[in-house]
């Protein structure tokens, strides 16, 4: 992929301070607890939740990623090749969420698997879970837009760090509880007061350690980051500029096609752009490439977005 010509108004680069670098270890670790499902029965399972990513509410990425699990435990010799997940209602961290998988079909190459994750009697998220025995070549896909390399990139959290003293308290969070990634991005986010704009946006995401060379876990682990920011690409482009907070704003959907195998302790780019703004309603896509260039996974997500009253 070619480099781009650093932007000026780009807050420093490099790799995150000891703290930081902690911060995203602990965040890590707290989201692979919450990736190990307690079996309950028969294609049925229990897990914990990640702790203050967002307040106590639930990441809708974690339940994708919990999701994807639980069918997988239900199904031999095949690997997932695509998710449809539908939120429900929003969840809260303080309480285990229960997984209930359903198998709707068993083929000789092909499986499908229908997952409801709840809370007590309240369901968050519907999914259905598709899984393939096939090879994975011969392959082709459109290479990666041209994109500065990570190492060029500030960090997500500088972006906090270079705001206003008095903006800067409300996305302290992103710094004190950070994601379970490293993510390098050349603008801030919308939320975070960044430009209005129409168009693609890149940014590249990892692990910050090696976890292993599980196949199953690496795809879990981008099924989860393949929800961060693709809201924030609904506000970017919306004609009417939405103050961070002045909107209200939640994931509808989330569709995730896994193309090749991932090894996501390694940088991937991903590519997200607004597809259709109808209303309340936002049609976000999202493309990963991994650093040769080769697209592993495609996302859409709908969200509704809209000004608060």
């Amino acid at each position: 992929m070619h480099s781009e010509p650093r932007d000026s108004a780009r807050p420093a680069t490099g790799g995150p301070d000891a703290g930081l670098e902690r911060a995203i270890a602990a965040a890590l670790d707290d989201l692979l607890r919450a990736l190990e499902l307690e079996p309950r029965g028969s294609n049925r399972f229990r897990a914990g939740n990640e702790t203050g990513r967002f307040g106590d509410r639930l990441f809708g990425g974690q339940l994708v990623a919990q999701a994807l699990l639980a069918a997988s435990r239900t199904v031999n010799d095949k690997r997932p090749i695509s998710l449809h997940a539908c939120f429900v209602e929003a969840g809260t961290s303080d309480r285990p969420v229960e997984l209930a998988v359903d198998a709707v079909r068993d083929g000789r190459s092909a499986a499908t698997r229908s997952v409801t994750v709840t809370q007590g009697e309240r369901p968050l998220l519907i999914s259905m879970v598709s899984f393939h025995a096939g090879p994975t070549s011969p392959g082709r896909s459109d290479p990666a837009p041209p994109a500065p390399r990570p190492e060029e990139l500030p960090l997500l959290q500088t972006w906090v760090r270079d705001l206003p003293q008095d903006k800067r308290a409300a996305h302290l969070g992103w710094v004190e509880q950070p994601p379970p990634l490293e993510l390098r991005i050349g603008e801030p986010p919308n939320f975070m007061g960044g430009p209005a704009a129409t168009g693609p946006r890149s940014h590249w995401m990892r692990l910050p350690r090696d976890v292993g060379g599980n196949p199953l876990l690496h795809t879990a682990l981008l099924a989860y980051a393949s929800d961060y920011l693709l809201m924030d690409m609904a506000l970017r482009a919306h004609p009417e500029r939405l103050a961070a907070d002045g909107f209200v704003g939640f994931s509808l959907d989330h569709a995730l096609w896994l193309h090749r195998p991932v090894r996501f302790d390694r940088w991937h780019l991903y590519t997200q752009e607004m597809q259709s703004l109808s209303g309340h309603l936002g049609l976000v896509r999202g493309l990963v490439h991994d650093a040769d260039g080769h697209l592993v996974a495609s996302a859409m997500q709908d969200n509704l977005v809209r000004r608060a009253r």
